[in-house]
């Protein structure tokens, strides 16, 4: 009898989306210039693999580590190493922080998450790529399918992520997915490779899959748990907290139903300070209410998206 396969050696891989607002921008920590996201093995004398994690980012970005929560985990066949053909398994994190790095030499670097994904932008209105290239070249892809339910299924499913009317800014990561499946990204390489990819930043491996993942888990996130003040400085007007919620949404919000569920919520409560920054009247400065979340642990926070008709 033919002897059993021995099996296959799994390697455990970490990679960490660290995102902060850096100039009312969202940011993530990225390497080689932004091809890829901080990653790096397990270390087995780490009691958890957070600590683990904590304590590779930190040597490796020189960057200490705020709020954390685990992603996902991807262990796709295809997540191979070329050298030693071993399994590779990715725990990916979500990491907040209000701290910023100043890149040197050949230091992480900050990089706009929307420099990967421009058509998720919408604080200026419908993105022109989206008009432009991808909804057309999505229409082509559909309309190649030789079988008619095929072509449901494409029509259906880019309906769902891709419909202006009917936007969805948490389907990052299925709107990326979509385009992969289209052929329409780089990272598709021999699957179905374009000549002419959409813009939008590629990254290395599948990093920005795993981007979209983080994004997609922040923006629902802040819907529910107050965690956009762990992007925040300590102190803020009401102003600066619209602008770091409509930039992590990638899309706009009606300034009085905002401020109306601010203080409603019972959020954030004056400093007694003032900003002179805003380049009118001085405006308020506020800090987060922190022990609301001991006050609301079993009714829950909520921050709801309030969109500008």
């Amino acid at each position: 009898m033919p002897s059993p396969a021995k099996p296959r050696a799994v390697a455990i891989e970490l990679n960490a989306v660290l995102v902060a607002l850096i100039d009312e921008e969202p940011q993530v920590l990225t390497l080689e210039d932004g091809a890829l996201l901080p990653s790096g093995p397990f270390e087995g004398d780490h009691p958890t693999l957070q600590t683990g994690l904590r304590a590779w980012v930190e040597r490796q970005t020189h960057h200490p580590l705020g709020y954390v929560e685990q992603l996902y985990t991807f262990a796709d066949r295809s997540r191979a190493a070329a050298t030693s053909g071993r399994r590779i398994v990715s725990i990916s994190y979500l990491g907040l922080t209000r701290e910023r790095v100043t890149a040197a030499g050949h230091e992480p670097g900050w990089q706009n998450w929307y420099r990967y994904f421009p058509w998720e932008d919408w604080r200026g209105g419908t993105p022109a790529v989206l008009a432009r290239q991808v909804m057309p070249r999505l229409r082509r892809w559909i309309d190649a399918a030789s079988d008619p339910a095929v072509r449901r299924g494409r029509r259906q499913r880019m309906d769902i992520n891709f419909a202006e009317a009917s936007w969805n800014e948490d389907l990052v990561l299925q709107r990326y997915e979509l385009l992969y499946e289209a052929g329409l990204v780089p990272e598709a390489g021999g699957r179905r490779p374009t000549t002419d990819p959409l813009p939008g930043a590629p990254m290395h491996y599948d990093h920005r899959r795993i981007l979209a993942t983080g994004i997609a888990r922040l923006r629902a996130k802040i819907k529910y748990r107050p965690v956009v003040f762990e992007l925040m400085p300590p102190d803020f007007t009401l102003g600066q907290l619209q602008l770091a919620v409509e930039a992590l949404a990638g899309r706009p919000l009606h300034k009085q139903n905002f401020r109306r569920l601010i203080d409603q919520q019972g959020l954030v409560e004056e400093t007694g300070g003032v900003s002179a920054e805003t380049g009118g009247r001085p405006a308020k400065l506020y800090r987060f209410r922190r022990e609301i979340l001991l006050e609301r642990a079993v009714a829950g926070s909520k921050l709801p998206l309030s969109r500008s008709s």
